[in-house]
């Protein structure tokens, strides 16, 4: 890693405030282009929109997804940006380039009943970590955090009397994050019954409220895994992912009233654009329940 990179990607960690996933993003998608660059015989001082288009032409014949090519050109935007600013480059090549269009993906979320089911059906499970996963599924739909958010929360975030966790999502920024009785309950019971068990098999003593077999703080990936064997072990077979869930949260709070400012905070949202994406998911529900079920919707 170059001087350049490596003061770009402090700023971003200690000016920013930006996260280690998205910082980790960066370094991986400037690394990349650097590459490209050595294989063509191009100093990063020297790049042009020529350099720019083939680069990209490369990565759409590997099959890389235009999202990828689109976030590779935000990263390498801003980098850019960094290196006019010092001084290292006369002007950002980056300015210039138009980013692939990229279809709308709108999140996928569970209906009501699909979520009582997970739940009615994990809680029947009758080996040791039913009680860790069933409050993993509580936590993850009753206050939508981010699996990076719940992997993060310690002990001392919980305040039970009140009912909420107190969240640093990104940009370190803090909110508090409110669950429900039922999810209470649960939470509960993990802590008295199932996660001192769990913390005994780990030789310091851990802070993180959710803990992997082993004792230890769960990492994302681990979460992704724990949420797939959910998924195994009730049959149920319903793709689950950490955001599949918050975007669940989400979209019923929405269709049960909420407003989109209220969803913002609770989700963490920096900007109400990325909390309108849900009104999209509502209505394209509301067109489907339409058709499926006015007696003269489907006829010509």
């Amino acid at each position: 890693m170059n001087k350049q990179l490596h003061d770009f990607l402090f700023r971003l960690e200690n000016e920013r405030n930006y996260s280690k996933q998205t910082i980790d993003s960066y370094r991986r998608d400037i690394e990349k282009f650097y590459r490209f660059l050595l294989k063509e015989g191009v100093k990063d001082d020297d790049v042009d929109l020529v350099i720019i288009r083939n680069f990209l032409t490369e990565e759409l014949l590997k099959e890389v997804s235009k999202r990828s090519c689109k976030r590779r050109l935000c990263a390498l935007k801003h980098y850019y940006h960094y290196l006019l600013k010092i001084g290292y480059v006369e002007s950002n090549p980056f300015d210039f380039v138009l980013s692939p269009k990229v279809k709308v993906q709108y999140p996928h979320a569970l209906d009501e009943t699909q979520i009582d089911q997970l739940l009615e059906e994990n809680s029947k499970r009758t080996d040791e970590l039913m009680l860790r996963d069933q409050t993993i599924l509580e936590v993850l739909y009753y206050s939508g955090v981010r699996a990076s958010e719940l992997v993060n929360i310690k002990l001392s975030d919980i305040n039970s009397r009140q009912r909420y966790f107190r969240i640093l999502g990104k940009g370190n920024k803090e909110r508090l994050s409110p669950f429900s009785n039922e999810c209470a309950s649960w939470l509960e019971r993990y802590l008295k019954e199932s996660r001192p068990v769990l913390a005994m098999r780990n030789e310091t003593i851990p802070l993180h409220l959710f803990l992997s077999s082993q004792g230890k703080p769960l990492t994302t990936r681990g979460l992704e895994y724990i949420l797939t064997q959910i998924d195994e072990k009730t049959g149920l077979m319903l793709g689950l992912h950490p955001h599949m869930l918050r975007h669940t949260f989400a979209t019923h709070l929405l269709e049960n009233g909420a407003n989109l400012r209220e969803i913002q905070e609770l989700l963490g949202h920096e900007s109400i654009n990325a909390t309108q994406v849900y009104t999209h998911v509502t209505e394209a529900n509301m067109r489907e329940q339409y058709i499926n079920s006015h007696p003269r919707a489907k006829k010509k």
